[in-house]
């Protein structure tokens, strides 16, 4: 959420920013109920003042006719309090929900734009593979190598969902112990996190737990929902706490199972792994003082992209635009694989992303900081990025190291983790 007292005295700056991020919302509506919840606010301080004052009077020594008529002005004041409060809270709850249709604010750099068609490409880095026989897309390979079985999981869970075999199986935990690895070099405490989180959360991350665009499973009967990231309870790990400036920036690395509804996720480019209702991720988390958050950011993207440069996988960097950002971030970049069995020639295919959401999120989650020597107190800027999602790691792995024997060579950096250099195809 954004700092209210910023969105009033900055009105014509968030409505342009609403605008270019493709959101629709009531600014004036927004202006009008904080305005009146000033005016609410110092009605009932004053109010309260005047019973302060009239219980004072009381304690002096009065005439009946003196006590009679400051006892009612008492009731006829704590009468005036109860209503005005209750109608503080009433527009408060407005002004909550009214604000939280606001995104976040917006970097300077993102380019601007409706859609990803106007995402802007950084960097190459790799190179894309050249065969001498037709590739085959994720699907096939994952079939005839008989390590991922969609048909089977459509049966038992539905759409969606993959059961993982064989070599498959190692390969999910190579990639998620490579990556744990990697990171813990670099100062992340590794945490495997619950994979239920309460919905105040999850709405508090920035998630819509419910509705029809909601992207997240709720449990029937519970104030609870599966996560679709890491991100959510590792934000969550933090919620209502206070922290001293000298513990940040406080890294974490969290694995998790992630769970996505993917309501209307079709196409070609949506099959296969690429769009699943569960897979596993190991998620970067990062809880920094304001001033060092875009320098973090930056570093988040350098370890995405040395993870997948000892991968060895040719890679793009996008800077997102301001339509396609999402709600949290302020700024946003994305790793996008070459995919050789995409489409007719190969595509690109999104494989990581990571987002600097300042203080959007710790707003309302409560997450501040103090400085113990000159007394500052501010609310912690919040950081996420993916450092493997493991089914497009496969995606990417798979199609990129085929071989035309049918087998698929593993990477290096991998094969100390698997166990083995190739898997063979079985089919």
């Amino acid at each position: 959420m954004l700092d209210l007292k910023f969105v009033r005295e900055n009105a014509e700056l968030v409505r342009s920013n609403a605008a270019n991020r493709n959101v629709s919302v009531d600014l004036d509506l927004i202006v009008s109920l904080y305005d009146r919840r000033s005016d609410l606010i110092q009605r009932v301080e004053n109010t309260r003042a005047q019973r302060n004052t009239n219980a004072s009077r009381m304690k002096a020594k009065l005439s009946d006719e003196e006590r009679t008529r400051l006892v009612a002005e008492g009731k006829n004041l704590k009468s005036t309090i109860a209503s005005l409060e209750e109608e503080l809270a009433d527009v408060e709850t407005q002004l909550t929900q009214a604000a939280e249709a606001l995104p976040n604010m917006t970097h300077p750099s993102s380019p601007v734009g409706d859609d990803e068609s106007a995402n802007r490409e950084l960097e190459q880095i790799g190179t894309r593979p050249s065969f001498d026989f037709t590739p085959k897309d994720h699907v096939a390979l994952g079939t005839d190598l008989d390590i991922v079985d969609f048909d089977t999981a459509t049966k038992v869970s539905g759409t969606k969902f993959y059961f993982l075999r064989n070599e498959g199986v190692f390969l999910e935990l190579a990639l998620t112990r490579f990556a744990l690895d990697l990171l813990q070099q670099r100062g992340f405490t590794p945490m495997i996190t619950p994979d239920i989180a309460r919905v105040d959360i999850v709405s508090g991350i920035g998630f819509q737990p419910r509705g029809p665009e909601s992207n997240i499973y709720t449990l029937e009967h519970e104030d609870t929902a599966l996560v679709g990231t890491a991100e959510i309870t590792l934000g969550g790990y933090y919620a209502g706490q206070t922290l001293d400036r000298a513990q940040l920036p406080i890294r974490l690395a969290g694995l998790s199972h992630c769970f996505r509804r993917e309501a209307g996720a079709s196409g070609q480019f949506s099959k296969g792994l690429y769009r699943v209702h569960q897979f596993t991720k190991v998620e970067m988390f990062i809880l920094s003082h304001p001033d060092d958050s875009d320098r973090i950011h930056n570093e988040m993207l350098e370890i995405e992209k040395e993870i997948f440069t000892s991968l060895g996988l040719p890679f793009r960097v996008v800077d997102i635009c301001t339509g396609d950002l999402g709600g949290p971030a302020y700024r946003k970049f994305d790793l996008e694989a070459w995919m050789p069995g995409r489409g007719d020639g190969g595509e690109w295919g999104e494989i990581t992303s990571t987002s600097n959401c300042t203080d959007f999120q710790s707003r309302r989650l409560g997450i501040r900081y103090k400085d113990s020597d000159s007394g500052q107190r501010g609310f912690v800027h919040l950081l996420n990025g993916t450092a493997v999602a493991v089914s497009r790691a496969i995606i990417a792995i798979l199609e990129h190291y085929q071989r035309a024997d049918g087998s698929v060579v593993m990477p290096e950096a991998l094969r100390r983790y698997t166990g083995f250099e190739s898997i063979p195809p079985r089919r």
